[in-house]
C-alpha cells in the first residue's frame, strides 16, 4: 500500500488512553419526558383544531352562505363582522389557555424532569471522581472533532 492514501483514514497516529464511557443516557428513553410530550401534544391538537377550525368556519361561511353572514344584528353590525372579531377573541383565549396549560401540568413536569438529570448528572460525576483526588477524567473528543 502506497504511503499516501486518498481515502481518509480516520484511526489515530498515537495510542490512545483508556477512557471509560458510560452508556448515554438519552433524555427521550425516560418515562418523564413521554408523560412531558403526550401533556404538550395532547393540548396542542385541540387548540389547533378549535383555532383552524373556528377559522375554516368563518371563512366557509363567508364563501357559501353570504346571506346568512350579512344578516344585520343591530345598526351596521353584521353577523359576518361579529365573527370574523369573534376569531381574535378565540385566539386570546387559546393563547390565555395554552399559558395556563403550561404553567399548571407542563412545566411541573419539566422541572421535575430537569431536577431528576441534574441528580443523575452530579451522581455520576461523583462516582467519576478519583478517591486519590487525582482530578477529572480524561475527555477525548468531547465536541465530536479529532484533537491534535
Amino acid at each position: 500500500m502506497p504511503e499516501y492514501s486518498p481515502q481518509r483514514d480516520d484511526t489515530p497516529t498515537f495510542p490512545l488512553p483508556h477512557i471509560e464511557r458510560t452508556p448515554p443516557s438519552r433524555i427521550s428513553d425516560l418515562p418523564e419526558f413521554h408523560s412531558l410530550r403526550r401533556a404538550q401534544r395532547r393540548f396542542g391538537i385541540r387548540a389547533t383544531i378549535l383555532s383552524v377550525g373556528g377559522f375554516l368556519l368563518y371563512v366557509l361561511l363567508s364563501s357559501f352562505v353570504p346571506a346568512v353572514m350579512n344578516q344585520p344584528l343591530f345598526g351596521h353590525l353584521t353577523l359576518g363582522l361579529t365573527l370574523g372579531l369573534a376569531q381574535f377573541v378565540v385566539m386570546g383565549v387559546t393563547a390565555w389557555c395554552y399559558a395556563r396549560h403550561m404553567r399548571t401540568r407542563v412545566d411541573p413536569l419539566a422541572r421535575g424532569l430537569k431536577s431528576r438529570l441534574h441528580e443523575t448528572g452530579s451522581r455520576r460525576a461523583r462516582s467519576a471522581a478519583s478517591p486519590q483526588g487525582a482530578g477529572q477524567p480524561l475527555r477525548h473528543g468531547t465536541r465530536g472533532f479529532r484533537t491534535w
